[in-house]
């Protein structure tokens, strides 16, 4: 089965980068959506950015222009580069594998709910100070 495991959070000043890593395995490759979500403490996880099994991406409004999602085939990883970061990033990151897509098409024509998700990462910290 399909198992995900994160890693390159930790603690940053505001203005600073990142790079979160997810490793994949468990698969034959067949995941046609992956992503990035985040979540607060009383808060629903959101989604963040996502990546179609052609390489189209999205974002959320919110980290447009500041955050980078990528993957790396040979590796079976996937990234989320994380630049210009503020403190309203601070959330635990989770990397997620394949939801169903809308029509059957697209990975996000507006964000997907996290319970639609199959696969869930188990969460990296991001801390932003001040």
């Amino acid at each position: 089965q399909v198992q995900l495991v994160e890693s390159g959070g930790g603690s940053v000043q505001a203005g600073g980068s990142l790079r979160l890593s997810c490793a994949a395995s468990g698969y034959t490759y067949t995941s046609y959506c992956m992503g990035w979500f985040r979540q607060v403490p009383g808060k629903e996880r959101e989604a963040v950015a996502a990546i179609a099994s052609d390489g189209a991406t999205n974002y959320a409004d919110s980290v447009k222009g500041r955050f980078t999602i990528s993957q790396d085939n040979a590796k079976n990883t996937l990234y989320l580069q994380m630049n210009s970061l503020k403190p309203e990033d601070t959330a635990m990151y989770y990397c997620a594998a394949d939801w169903p897509r809308v029509a059957g098409l697209f990975c996000w024509e507006e964000p997907p709910p996290a319970r639609l998700v199959y696969y869930w990462g188990q969460g990296t910290k991001v801390t932003v100070s001040s």
